[in-house]
C-alpha cells in the first residue's frame, strides 16, 4: 500500500487536476480513499470504477454511478453495487440468476426489488446457499412459500426475515401445521447421528461448533427458533411458551422483546443467567416493579444495563450510578428528562445525580455554571466538555482537580489556544489529553508539537491543518504509516509537494 498516495487521495485541498491524476494511477486502496471525496465528479467516478471495480460499492451508495455507466458482463461487481442500491436494471438480475458462479447468484438473492421471475428462479436454485439468502430478504409471499422448503437452513432464514407473515413465523416456531424439514447442512455433509466436536481439527470444516443432527436437524431448528423469537413480526402469543424453556439462548432471545405480558418478564427475571437478566433490564417494556427488583440484582452488568433503560425512575438511576460504572455517557432517561427534572438533578445532594445530568449539552447557562463550580471531580468531568464555559471556568477545574479532569477540559469546543498549550505542558502529563488536543480545531502549532511526541496522539496531530507546512512535509517520511497517511491528507501540505507526490507515481499495472 502506498500510504502517501492514500493520504493524498483524502486531502480536501487536493486540486481537481491532481484528483484526476490520482484516478489514473489508483489501486484498490487509493480508490477507496478517492471514492469518499465530497468533490468527486460523476465522470471521475465512472473512470475510477473502470480502473478499480471494487470502488463501485461506495460510489453507487453515494449516487455517483448510474446503470448507463456500467456493462454488467465486463463489470459484474459494479452491476451488483447498483442492484444492491435498487438502481440496477431488471435484465441484469435475469443475467446473474443464471450465472454459473454460485457466489454471484447468492449475492443477487440479497438484492432488493428483484423481478418475480428472478425470485422464482433463485428459489429453485440447486445450491441451498442461494435459496437461504433469498429467504432472508425476500417478499412476504415468497417467504411464505419458502417456509415449506424441505431444507431446514432455508426455514431458518425465513424465520429471520421481518417481511415473513406473522402466521408463518408462528408456525415455524411451534411446528404446528407445518411438515418437518427433510435436510439440514449437517446431514448434507455428515452421516447421522452426528454431534460436532467443539475442538474439531478438520481444516475445511464449515459447521458451527454446536452443530448436530440425529435426523431431526435439531441444531438448525434451534437456530430457527432463535431467529423467530427475535423477529418482531412473530406474534407474541406464539412465543409465550418459551419463557421457561431449558435453552438459555431461546430465553435470551425472548428477553429483548417488548410485546410480552408482564408475568413473562417476571419469569425471565428469575433466570440464573446474568445475560438474560441484563437484556431484560434494558428492555423498556418492563414495569416499575420489575425495575426495582433488577436494581437490587447481584449482577453488576445487570444493574449497568438497567441504567440504560429509558424508563428507569430517576431515583433508581441515581442509586445505580453509585454502584455501577456507567462512564461519560448521556443515558436515555437523562436525555429525556424534563426541565423540572433537570433542575432537580442539578441540585441533588447526591453527586451521582449531578454527574448524570452534567452529561447533557443543552443545559441552561445558570445550571451549567453551577455544575462547573461543583466540588466533586466526577461532576466536573461530565460538565467540562459543555459548550459555553469560559476559559476561567475551565482553568479553575484544572487547578482544583488536575489530571482527573484534564482530558475532558481539552475536549471542550471553546477551549482557547492558550489553554490547550497549557494542558499539554501539564505535569504529570495525561495521555488522553494529548489526543484531545491533537484533534481540537483551536490547537496551535506549539500545542501540536507536544502532541507529536505522544505515540497515540501523533497520527491525529499529523493531520491537523495548524501544523507548519514544513513539519507536515517532514512527517511524510515517518516510520509509522498512520502518521504518513495523516500528513499526506493534511490540507496544510504545500501544493507543490502535493503535485510532486502525485506526479512521481506513474500509472500502476492493471
Amino acid at each position: 500500500m502506498d500510504h502517501v498516495l492514500c493520504g493524498r487521495a483524502e486531502n480536501p485541498a487536493l486540486p481537481f487536476d491532481l484528483v484526476e491524476r490520482l484516478v489514473t494511477v489508483a489501486d484498490e486502496d487509493i480508490a477507496a480513499s478517492l471514492a469518499g471525496r465530497a468533490d468527486l465528479t460523476r465522470a471521475q467516478a465512472v473512470a475510477l470504477v473502470s480502473r478499480v471495480e471494487e470502488s463501485a460499492g461506495l460510489l453507487a451508495e453515494r449516487g455517483l454511478l448510474t446503470a448507463a455507466d456500467i456493462d454488467p458482463v465486463a463489470q459484474p461487481l459494479a452491476a451488483f453495487a447498483l442492484l444492491t442500491e435498487g438502481a440496477g436494471r431488471p435484465e441484469w438480475a435475469r443475467l446473474f440468476a443464471g450465472d454459473p458462479i454460485v457466489e454471484r447468484r447468492e449475492r443477487l438473492a440479497a438484492c432488493p426489488g428483484l423481478p418475480p421471475d428472478v425470485a422464482k428462479t433463485l428459489a429453485a436454485d440447486t445450491d441451498i446457499r442461494v435459496v437461504a439468502e433469498l429467504a432472508l430478504w425476500t417478499t412476504p409471499d415468497m417467504a411464505a412459500r419458502l417456509a415449506e422448503h424441505p431444507h431446514a437452513e432455508v426455514r431458518r432464514s425465513v424465520a429471520a426475515n421481518e417481511a415473513t407473515p406473522p402466521e408463518v413465523l408462528a408456525a415455524l416456531l411451534t411446528g404446528e401445521g407445518m411438515s418437518p424439514a427433510r435436510r439440514c447442512l449437517v446431514c448434507d455433509r455428515k452421516e447421522t447421528p452426528f454431534v460436532h466436536d467443539p475442538e474439531c481439527r478438520e481444516p475445511d470444516c464449515e459447521l458451527p461448533w454446536d452443530a448436530s443432527c440425529d435426523g431431526s436437524h435439531e441444531s438448525t431448528l434451534h437456530e430457527m427458533q432463535q431467529q423467530a423469537l427475535r423477529n418482531p413480526a412473530t406474534p407474541a402469543a406464539a412465543v409465550l411458551g418459551f419463557a421457561d424453556h431449558p435453552s438459555t439462548l431461546l430465553r435470551w432471545a425472548l428477553a429483548g422483546r417488548t410485546d410480552l405480558p408482564h408475568e413473562v418478564y417476571e419469569r425471565l427475571a428469575g433466570s440464573p443467567e446474568p445475560g438474560i437478566r441484563g437484556t431484560l433490564a434494558e428492555n423498556p417494556a418492563i414495569d416499575d416493579r420489575l425495575i426495582h427488583r433488577l436494581a437490587a440484582d447481584p449482577g453488576h452488568d445487570v444493574r449497568r444495563e438497567l441504567a440504560h433503560n429509558p424508563r428507569v425512575p430517576l431515583d433508581v438511576l441515581i442509586r445505580l450510578a453509585g454502584t455501577v460504572r456507567i462512564g461519560p455517557t448521556l443515558l436515555p432517561r437523562i436525555a429525556a428528562a424534563t426541565p423540572a427534572e433537570v433542575g432537580e438533578l442539578a441540585a441533588s445532594a447526591n453527586p451521582a445525580g449531578r454527574m448524570l445530568v452534567a452529561e447533557r449539552r443543552d443545559l441552561p447557562s445558570e445550571i451549567r455554571d453551577a455544575l462547573a463550580a461543583d466540588p466533586d471531580a466526577k461532576v466536573l468531568k461530565s460538565i467540562a466538555p459543555h459548550p459555553g464555559l469560559s476559559e476561567a471556568q475551565l482553568r479553575a477545574m484544572v487547578d482544583r482537580h488536575g489530571v482527573r479532569v484534564l482530558a475532558r477540559v481539552a475536549r471542550n469546543p471553546d477551549a482557547s489556544p492558550a489553554l490547550l498549550e497549557d494542558l499539554v505542558r501539564h505535569r504529570p502529563p495525561v495521555q488522553k489529553a494529548f489526543r484531545e488536543v491533537a484533534r481540537h480545531p483551536n490547537a496551535t502549532a506549539r500545542a501540536l508539537s507536544a502532541c507529536l511526541q505522544d505515540r497515540q496522539a501523533r497520527p491525529v496531530a499529523a493531520g491537523h491543518p495548524a501544523l507548519p507546512p514544513e513539519v507536515v512535509v517532514e512527517l511524510l517520511a515517518d516510520d509509522e504509516w498512520q502518521v504518513v497517511e495523516a500528513a499526506a491528507a493534511n490540507p496544510a501540505l504545500p501544493l507543490t509537494v502535493m503535485s510532486a507526490l502525485v506526479s512521481s507515481h506513474g500509472p500502476a499495472d492493471g
